[in-house]
């Protein structure tokens, strides 16, 4: 609430490179949208998804990233948002560009009706399909004042419908335990840390499909992403995709 009356005083300016005008400036959303991309952590943890995130999490990326997600600049969850809406489509057809106000994709699909029909995305348009957030602790969530994640998948999915997708987010994940710091373990560290820490929520519905697609901030080891997967499979749901606005360049 402070954040947005602040924007109504103050002048905006972009979280990127701080130019005044607006909240993500031309080049900066360029940034994060130009380059969707398969980015897989080395090494892979078992179980990961296949891996795709908008950008590297670096530069303009990493401060728009930190300002929504740190700061509450929830101004910045439609850019983001459209950031790994595009990052979804790249990964469903491996081929796509932004043209005339919708996605043009490439040989391995095709745009017919305003629907995807053929390739990569015909796994994914014969019905619905659950749009995952990774799930924040409810310390984080009380610290931020928002819960990042859930609100970027939560525009994700509306974003995909437009596009003819089913998409339908499904907040069913949670908490088994508290988990340590990941801040400066290694790829081992960080799956010891994290195993078993998710499931299903008891009280949760049940899945609105069989297929998902998990979506997150950031991937640094795949832990997170891996871990998230393996409880949505116990479950009964298949996991081919998980989806991120950024990849860090972590080397082992």
């Amino acid at each position: 609430m402070l954040n947005a009356v602040l924007d109504l005083v103050l002048p905006p300016s972009c979280a990127g490179c701080g130019a005044k005008g607006a909240s993500c400036c031309a080049r900066c959303f360029t940034a994060l949208t130009g380059a969707p991309a398969r980015r897989v952590p080395r090494p892979a943890p078992p179980g990961l998804p296949d891996c795709w995130a908008a950008a590297p999490y670096e530069g303009v990326v990493r401060r728009t990233i930190v300002a929504y997600k740190e700061r509450g600049v929830v101004s910045l969850a439609g850019v983001l948002a459209e950031a790994v809406t595009r990052t979804v489509v790249a990964a469903l057809g491996h081929a796509a560009e932004w043209t005339g106000g919708r996605f043009v994709v490439g040989h391995a699909t095709e745009w017919a009706d305003g629907r995807f029909a053929v390739g990569q995305a015909a796994e994914w348009t014969g019905g619905r399909f659950a749009v995952v957030p990774v799930p924040s602790t409810r310390r984080s969530v009380r610290a931020r004042g928002h819960d990042p994640v859930g609100r970027l998948a939560t525009l994700v999915a509306a974003r995909l419908r437009g596009l003819g997708l089913g998409a339908v987010v499904w907040a069913g994940l949670g908490q088994t335990r508290r988990v340590a710091d990941q801040a400066g373990l290694s790829s081992a560290e960080r799956g010891s840390n994290l195993a078993g820490s998710l499931q299903v929520r008891p009280a949760a519905k049940a899945p609105p499909a069989a297929r998902a697609l998990l979506v997150d901030d950031i991937v640094t080891t795949g832990a997170t992403l891996a871990e998230a997967a393996r409880a949505l499979r116990a479950h009964g749901v298949v996991v081919p995709l998980a989806v991120t606005a950024g990849a860090t360049r972590r080397r082992s």
